[in-house]
């Protein structure tokens, strides 16, 4: 399902360089600041190992969301650019093999990411349209678990996260200083939960997250 998304996401991409006039310009210069308002679609590669009460890999589903995102972009240079994105994300988790049908309830997840990108000239025949490509970091933070199942399970808790971030997107100019921009990036998040059985017993989890995140959007250069 997950690989489904993905493609579908990536395949919707394809024709958006048909909607740029192919006359348009779209310069980036040092000092410009561009901002973006994404759709995104946050698809986790999850492994969730558990140990303590309840032990074994992969014993955790966590699913798909499609949420908004900002984003802010800032010219170092003509080509060199630091990109932090704004989103939140709610996440449902589900048991799997020996925890088939417990539910896990719901965690929200704020993901700030810092990239540096290069970004580079406009191709003038394929609509002038800018390509980049960008490394960074994320930091995420989990919060608000609940929902779980409480014949269960008594509490959840989740540690915060930090890892590497790769990227890849476009910018396809529209009409004046408006973008039409699709990306691409993926996120290493890990994180080490706790959760607290009725009646006391702790389960410990080794949650690989590491999600693909495929935006598409408009965006404008100040």
């Amino acid at each position: 399902m997950k690989k489904l998304l993905l493609t579908a996401a990536l395949a919707a991409l394809i024709p958006a360089s048909a909607m740029a006039d192919s006359h348009g310009t779209f310069k980036k210069s040092a000092g410009d600041i561009l901002v973006r308002g994404r759709a995104i679609a946050v698809v986790p590669s999850e492994n969730v190992d558990l140990s303590g009460a309840v032990s074994g890999s992969d014993m955790l589903s966590i699913d798909n969301q499609v949420v908004p995102e900002l984003d802010f972009t800032y010219f170092l240079t003509d080509n060199i650019a630091l990109e932090l994105i704004a989103a939140v994300t709610p996440h449902e988790m589900n048991g799997r093999k020996a925890l088939s049908g417990v539910d896990f309830g719901k965690v929200w997840l704020l993901p700030p990411t810092l990239t540096l990108q290069y970004h580079f000239d406009p191709i003038e025949q394929v609509a002038n349209i800018s390509p980049y490509i960008g490394a960074g970091v994320n930091y995420t933070h989990f919060f608000n678990a609940d929902g779980w199942d409480e014949a269960v399970i008594e509490d959840e808790d989740f540690d915060s996260s930090f890892g590497g971030a790769l990227q890849a997107g476009v910018d396809v100019p529209l009409s004046g200083n408006w973008v039409f921009n699709a990306d691409v990036k993926k996120i290493w998040i890990n994180s080490d939960a706790t959760v607290t059985l009725v009646g006391g017993s702790k389960v410990n989890a080794d949650a690989d997250i590491n999600p693909w995140v495929v935006g598409v959007g408009l965006g404008y250069k100040f």
